[in-house]
């Protein structure tokens, strides 16, 4: 077979150009790092590149998210932790106004600084993160979750917000509440708080007085000294509110009676006319309490679980009781001592019990700082396993890259020699 010099020029342009392009192929691998340049060379490898990839992209994402969640977390955690310290403070202060040396001056004084405190409470429940929104208000948090009530509602705030905790996805399988909701923390009783007792006394002209507790009437100096404490919670009828109301026997000596309030307000008596002693503490339904003083026929004390329906459950409205109560003139009645000392261990439960509910949801809200960082820790390793699989598949093991790349150009070389040595293949030379 006879071959043409235009063939041999041919096969030998077309080595040098295969040749130079293997090496090129190398050099562009090289300088970019990476095995797979462009998907036609592993289609297979480019296409779990890309799944790779996309996968690291959302975990990257939800990575975003759990900074977003841990800033307003922490941003709430921290309001929790003045507001814990506000309600302190404000137990102190009662503590204090509870002295008999003080005078109405003093306790006017101790109110200002309550006054103080009150508000602080409602700067916190209004608090916004660094984007302006606020943390309280669930899913309305473009106002404040607090409105104040221009005198019509009880406590003087009303919660404005939703009753929803904020969510965040902060994982593919975890959608956590990154902010709690006002009403859950400022107007709540941590579950199995214990028994609140209630007796006001009647304003002027009036018959009795309404309260979001009921209508409880105590004209007599009778005052709850201790408790009410849980005695026994297997007894019969713990857990439901109760009714305690003074009369007088034939021989005009006080006793008391007892009733369980049942849902639809009926009343259904489980101790009728029991002699009373001032100082002995009364037991029924596995509640505890001591009274002192002597109470007016048709006296009533209210007990009532924490976070029974109609207990107050409100921070605000406690400190606003007390607020009001420490801002009256006491005049020295037995009678009203009796009341300021019931008004003021009414409102140290309450706080007690809003002090232990502020403490559960941040203790919670530290639980998911907690969780956070262990999703953390989670997603890390999920990365790392990802660039792993990521190199495996699309980058470039540099040892056989450099060993391929002097091949290619010994290679390239020798097409080159090749084609000149043809070139120089001429009968031309000869004659």
């Amino acid at each position: 077979m006879r071959v043409s010099t235009v063939t041999m020029y041919e096969q030998s342009l077309s080595a040098m150009n295969r040749q130079q392009g293997d090496f090129l192929k190398v050099g562009q691998q090289i300088a970019s790092g990476r095995r797979v340049v462009n998907p036609s060379d592993d289609p297979q490898a480019a296409s779990r590149a890309v799944g790779v990839s996309q996968a690291k992209a959302v975990t990257q994402q939800f990575a975003d998210a759990r900074v977003s969640a841990r800033n307003t977390l922490a941003q709430a955690e921290s309001v929790l932790n003045s507001t814990a310290d506000a309600i302190t403070s404000a137990k102190t202060l009662l503590v204090q106004a509870a002295s008999d040396t003080l005078s109405d001056v003093d306790r006017q004084s101790v109110a200002s600084e309550l006054r103080g405190i009150y508000e602080t409470l409602i700067g916190q429940a209004n608090a916004t993160d660094g984007n302006g929104r606020y943390l309280f208000g669930g899913y309305q948090d473009n106002s404040p979750p607090f409105a104040r009530t221009s005198g019509e509602g009880i406590s003087g705030v009303s919660y404005v917000g939703d009753e929803n905790a904020r969510e965040q996805r902060i994982d593919a399988s975890r959608l956590m509440p990154v902010a709690d909701n006002g009403k859950t923390i400022f107007q709540s009783v941590p579950s199995g708080a214990g028994y609140v007792a209630r007796a006001e006394r009647e304003s002027p002209g009036e018959t009795s007085i309404g309260t979001q507790q009921g209508f409880v009437r105590n004209e007599g100096s009778v005052a709850f000294t201790s408790g009410p404490n849980r005695v026994d919670p297997n007894a019969e009828h713990f857990g439901k509110p109760f009714e305690l109301e003074f009369s007088t026997d034939m021989d005009g000596n006080p006793v008391f009676s007892v009733s369980v309030v049942e849902a639809d307000g009926t009343r259904t008596p489980i101790v009728t006319d029991e002699s009373y002693e001032s100082g002995k503490a009364v037991v029924f339904g596995g509640v505890s309490i001591t009274l002192e003083g002597m109470p007016a026929d048709g006296d009533q004390i209210q007990l009532r679980p924490a976070n029974a329906t109609g207990a107050n459950q409100d921070l605000f409205k406690s400190l606003k009781d007390a607020i009001d109560l420490l801002e009256l003139d006491q005049e020295g009645t037995p009678e009203n001592r009796a009341h300021f000392r019931n008004t003021i261990n009414t409102v140290m439960r309450e706080l007690d019990n809003s002090l232990d509910n502020v403490l559960t949801v941040r203790a919670s809200m530290g639980a998911r700082l907690n969780e956070l960082d262990v999703v953390d820790a989670v997603a890390g390793n999920r990365m790392m396993n990802y660039e792993k699989t990521l190199s495996d598949l699309v980058d470039l093991d540099y040892a056989k890259a450099i060993a391929d790349y002097s091949l290619r150009q010994v290679g390239l070389q020798a097409a080159q020699k090749a084609f000149v040595d043809v070139k120089s293949m001429s009968l031309f030379n000869f004659l």
